[in-house]
């Protein structure tokens, strides 16, 4: 028996506006994709966003703990640099 390939599919009811929904529709027709295929495009590449955000914020905190710590290190041993002048 051959493994299923494919994701796991959930069915998901958003309400948007008609506008919106047009707006889709028109574009679905224009990129010759499904409505349900952009709709999913878009929330992954949302999320995609979202993460990237968080990640570079996470690492912005990281390296801004990193040079507090290399300034109380320096502190530490700015004496000991002038011991042999």
């Amino acid at each position: 028996m051959q493994p299923n390939l494919q994701p796991e599919k959930a069915r998901l009811n958003v309400q948007i506006s008609s506008e919106l929904k047009s707006k889709l529709y028109q574009l679905s027709v224009f990129q010759g994709k499904k409505v349900s295929t952009l709709v999913r495009e878009s929330i992954e590449e949302k999320l995609e966003q979202i993460n990237k955000k968080i990640f570079e914020e996470k690492m912005r905190c990281a390296y801004q703990e990193l040079a507090q710590e290399n300034l109380k290190i320096s502190e530490d041993f700015k004496y000991v640099d002038t011991e042999n002048l």
